[in-house]
């Protein structure tokens, strides 16, 4: 099975989305994002907000590819925001920066 970086890597979205998230991520705040956008109480782990931030993009997406009335450019970005400060501190989490020896 492909991990969720992996398809995170192959996910093809429009420049100007992807900017506007990479502005947006300097603000990213996990506890209030991913309260808001997965309506949960308590914050999952990394692996589980991720997949399920990827499947409320893809029908983002999808609704956007659709000319869908309904779509939101703006609740887009902010999954896009949270999408890449979760792939963020995943990445971090896999990869530790070596300890500063003083």
């Amino acid at each position: 099975m492909t991990d969720l970086l992996t398809l995170l890597n192959r996910l093809r979205r429009p420049k100007l989305l992807i900017q506007a998230a990479r502005f947006g991520m300097i603000d990213y705040r996990r506890e209030t994002a991913l309260r808001r956008l997965l309506g949960c109480a308590g914050l999952p782990g990394n692996g589980a907000a991720l997949a399920a931030l990827m499947e409320i993009e893809d029908a983002l997406d999808e609704q956007r590819r659709g000319d869908d009335a309904g779509y939101s450019a703006r609740r887009h970005v902010d999954v896009m925001i949270a999408i890449m400060g979760e792939a963020r501190l995943m990445r971090a989490a896999r990869h530790p920066a070596p300890a500063c020896r003083t």
